[in-house]
């Protein structure tokens, strides 16, 4: 699943503005339609400013401030196959970034190293400590700035590495 925030945050729709205190709040299970009316999803989950859509395909992070609620629904300013055709673009955008020579990051931001290579769904990266890691590509998202994100932050890449028996480590 990707924060798809960067490609909506300028999307508003063009219905008329409701008084805050007149909105129901979104609520996981509202079904979301586009301005007319059809169904483009469902909310799946409320995460922070932002709303899990499940739509068809996909599921994706949404701010909640590109909905409007209106008659117990969400409207959307895209229809279904916009809004598929948007997150596997967005999609494609970050996997082109997990190729040799990418940036890592660790989840607080923090650099950890370099994509050395990218084979059959394997990724090697060297880190800064010098060691190297392999993961499932999987295991990384590829970001707009052409960095790539891992799930760990620095530090417990570190830990992991640390803890790993050396190669070829028999006595004789």
């Amino acid at each position: 699943m990707r924060l798809i925030l960067g490609t909506f945050a300028a999307l508003v729709l063009a219905a008329p503005a409701i008084p805050a205190f007149a909105q129901a709040a979104p609520a996981v299970g509202m079904q979301i339609v586009d301005t007319a009316g059809a169904p483009v999803g469902t909310v799946t989950a409320i995460k922070g400013d932002n709303l899990q859509v499940k739509t068809d395909k996909h599921e994706a992070l949404l701010p909640k401030s590109s909905f409007t609620v209106n008659k117990g629904k969400l409207l959307f300013g895209m229809t279904q196959a916009q809004l598929d055709s948007s997150i596997e673009a967005s999609t494609a955008a970050a996997q082109a970034s997990i190729v040799a020579g990418a940036t890592v990051n660790g989840a607080a931001g923090t650099a950890i190293g370099k994509i050395e290579s990218v084979e059959s769904g394997k990724v090697t990266i060297a880190l800064s400590s010098g060691k190297k890691i392999q993961v499932p590509s999987t295991a990384l998202r590829g970001n707009a700035d052409g960095t790539v994100t891992i799930g760990y932050t620095a530090e417990q890449i570190d830990a992991l590495v640390n803890a790993a028996p050396a190669a070829d480590s028999t006595s004789k």
